[in-house]
């Protein structure tokens, strides 16, 4: 009886044994067929059903005693689990799975001594990644920038040469005031050969802010390397030239600009103007502003200060004691200005040059009419 009692003991127990293993086998084989269903490019209601199947068997297999212990299990499940999450068009369900995925990822990794599994816990990290970049773009496109950083934020420590996903961490950073993580992360960006000027821009404008002007200007040569001529770059390039008071190296720079490229009239025009403000040189100012004038003749920051030129010229003449060529430019100077005065009447530094040339001039109804616009300012 006794004998009989333990054989009916183990057959029991075996049993038990074999309809676990057999649940795992279920759902190793609704493993194959979803990798089968994907490579077919089923509907995902048909994928949701053989993983159904899966989810089904594991939940038994995880109650058992011995299978419950296996990385296998927990493997399997993460796997189907992040799968839903990504495919489920029901964002309850798929939320719901998501978290059931990151706890069996877990429980895989403790489980998994030896890294039989690596396999499939590698790709359920993937899937859950992609979920996170999902649901990160979704936040940052709400501009919910503080839980867009922190989803972007993992996505980007999990795929690190992915310049793209780095660029929007760097951008939630930012709009955060986090400039010390967007930096990193637009570095990030840099390090794996991203070209795009805006990372360049941004990162030059952060160390501006911080004072950092050396690295700022090194920031923007690198940026203007891979994007030569690029007008923003270039433009924040000469800018933060002038700021820094490197008007030999601004002059420069915009001399090459404009050899390469001779339709630029803001390049033109800060040419003039260097020539002008720093080097005394109204000859060459004179003549990057009617440059910029030939391909805009409303330009109206050329206009004023080609008008300031030609009364520089007319004082010269006025120290030569040439009437006639101080007649000349002093008539030039009121053209151009009556010009730039058309094109902004409300701008106070043009009518105080036209006044000070009608009181050369004694046009003293002139001066009296310009006096009441100024003063109604």
């Amino acid at each position: 009886m006794k004998n009989r009692l333990l054989l009916l003991l183990i057959l029991l127990f075996g049993f038990n044994a074999l309809a676990q293993k057999s649940q795992l086998q279920i759902a190793k084989n609704s493993l194959g067929k979803l990798q089968a269903s994907i490579t077919s490019k089923a509907d995902s209601k048909k994928q949701l059903a053989i993983i159904g199947e899966g989810i089904k068997a594991l939940e038994v297999a995880q109650k058992d005693k011995k299978t419950k212990n296996w990385a296998e299990t927990w493997a399997i499940k993460a796997y189907l689990s992040s799968y839903v999450a990504l495919i489920d068009d029901n964002i309850v369900n798929a939320d719901k799975y998501y978290g059931i995925a990151i706890e069996a990822i877990d429980q895989a990794n403790k489980l998994d001594k030896f890294q039989d599994n690596s396999g499939l816990i590698k790709a359920s990290s993937y899937n859950i990644n992609i979920k996170k970049q999902t649901e990160g773009n979704r936040a940052f496109d709400r501009n919910d920038f503080v839980t867009a950083f922190d989803l972007l934020k993992q996505v980007s420590d999990y795929l690190p040469t992915d310049t793209t996903i780095a660029i929007n961490v760097a951008l939630c950073a930012q709009n955060i005031k986090d400039y010390n993580e967007a930096l990193n992360y637009f570095k990030r960006a840099k390090e794996n050969g991203v070209k795009n000027p805006l990372v360049y821009q941004n990162m030059a404008n952060i160390y501006a802010s911080k004072f950092e002007s050396e690295l700022a200007i090194k920031t923007l040569e690198e940026g203007l390397k891979l994007n030569p001529y690029h007008p923003f770059l270039l433009s924040d390039y000469i800018n933060q030239l002038l700021d820094n008071e490197k008007y030999d190296k601004a002059i420069e720079t915009i001399e090459t600009s404009i050899a390469a490229d001779k339709r630029g009239k803001l390049l033109l025009f800060l040419y003039g103007y260097l020539q002008q403000s720093q080097l005394n040189n109204n000859t060459n100012a004179e003549f990057a502003y009617k440059k910029a004038l030939d391909q805009d003749q409303s330009y109206f920051d050329a206009l004023y200060q080609l008008g300031i030129v030609y009364i520089n010229y007319a004082n010269d003449a006025l120290k030569e004691k040439n009437k006639q060529k101080f007649n000349s430019y002093i008539n030039r100077a009121e053209f151009t200005l009556l010009r730039a005065h058309e094109i902004n009447q409300n701008d106070r530094n043009t009518i105080k040059l036209l006044i000070e040339i009608y009181t050369r001039k004694n046009r003293l109804d002139k001066v009296q009419d310009l006096r009441r616009k100024f003063n109604e300012f």
